[in-house]
């Protein structure tokens, strides 16, 4: 279409004065105009202007297509705005984006940070605990906040991870005659009268974070004591290979260990668990860790809740293994699927051998053992031997 019928117009908080010829003529030549009242006052359009409905939804506008429309947005549609959730449901040359500033270059321009060296988060309707798993020593991070209570609620949370003494700017309405930024700490926030729409920047202390390498500390995760132990857990997750984007099925979950650090590694996954105390191991730790948006937990058994899942890349059983579920896995996967299996049991060490002899793949056999007391001095404590199982479908 040589002349779209959406414009999507990114507004800053220096209102008209602010934006470039482009951008002015689409608002002028739109026949209603969508946005949130604060973006509706700025650009002064009057009885034009239809405020966005609560919950959100863009019902409305696409309800309007084939009338001359216009979309406000703050800054960049298309990082953290409505853009993307609108182009959704659009062909190709229906509309046309006139972008400003982003919140984020106008927060780092402000301080004078490389935007290449931060991380950016819309935490407007997320749980905080996205930020668990971007946590570093030093690292910095800008952040758009849901409304004038949650830096403190930023804050206090920071709190809890470790991170008390990171330096926070409070940054309210960047870019226009109103802007105001103050400093403070996590520990010692006390700023009152924020006003919306207002954005921290974060600068974290030394010593907080959570450790990138496989196998992280037992006592990291929620669980019964049935969970796979931190250095069988960094074997597995060596063999399962995880790769940015790809889904993993967990069948026999536990505490879910795995399926978090597939996730903390840049993965999906969908945990598959039989117990309802586990389950709710699980989510806690879906919870904690900020992972609610990459995993998901599934109660029932794996052979009849995989069904109507999106296929996964990685599979891994790490309890209970049976040859009905084998070949029930080997039938439904594609080419290519990587399965691993970890096993403790005499039986499932037979079957294993036997699906390695029938299949390929690759036989291991772990045993691990720590110093542990004995009587006055100190003995290796030997924990189960742990066979593994590797095959690519």
């Amino acid at each position: 279409m040589d002349d779209p019928w959406l414009s999507i117009i990114g507004l800053n908080e220096d209102s008209l004065d602010g934006l470039p010829p482009a951008s002015r003529a689409a608002l002028d030549a739109a026949d209603i105009v969508f946005g949130g009242p604060r973006h509706l006052a700025l650009a002064q359009v009057g009885a034009r202007g239809k405020p966005w409905p609560v919950p959100f939804s863009t019902a409305p506008v696409l309800a309007c297509r084939g009338q001359r429309v216009a979309v406000l947005a703050s800054g960049d549609p298309f990082w953290h705005g409505a853009g993307g959730s609108l182009v959704r449901d659009l062909k190709q040359g229906e509309w046309r984006v006139y972008p400003a500033p982003s919140t984020f270059t106008l927060a780092a321009a402000a301080l004078g940070w490389r935007m290449e060296e931060i991380t950016c988060h819309g935490l407007h309707a997320a749980p905080l605990a996205r930020l668990y798993p971007v946590l570093a020593p030093h690292a910095r991070m800008i952040c758009l906040m849901r409304d004038a209570d949650a830096p403190q609620e930023l804050a206090d949370w920071l709190c809890t991870v470790g991170a008390a003494t990171a330096q926070l700017t409070v940054m309210e309405r960047l870019g226009g005659p109103h802007q105001r930024l103050r400093e403070t700490s996590a520990e010692g926030f006390e700023l009152t009268d924020i006003t919306a729409p207002v954005t921290v920047a974060v600068a974290l202390p030394a010593n907080v974070g959570v450790s990138r390498a496989s196998g992280l500390p037992d006592d990291s995760f929620a669980h019964d004591g049935q969970i796979t132990k931190r250095p069988a857990r960094a074997l597995t997750l060596s063999a399962l290979a995880p790769r940015g984007g790809e889904m993993l099925w967990d069948i026999g979950a536990g505490s879910g260990s795995i399926s978090v650090e597939w996730c903390l590694a840049g993965g999906r996954a969908i945990a598959f668990e039989q117990h309802v105390s586990r389950v709710q191991n699980i989510a806690a730790n879906i919870a904690t860790f900020g992972l609610d948006h990459r995993m998901q937990v599934v109660q029932g058994v794996a052979a009849d809740t995989t069904v109507d899942h999106p296929v996964p890349d990685a599979v891994f059983i790490g309890g209970g293994a049976r040859l009905p579920l084998l070949e029930t896995l080997f039938a439904r996967l594609p080419k290519g699927t990587r399965l691993v299996v970890n096993g403790v049991t005499l039986e499932t060490e037979a079957l294993l051998a036997q699906m390695h002899s029938h299949k390929g793949g690759t036989l291991m056999r772990f045993d691990i053992a720590q110093a542990a007391p004995l009587g006055p001095m100190r003995g290796w404590s030997a924990t189960r031997p742990i066979v593994q199982w590797s095959v690519v479908l």
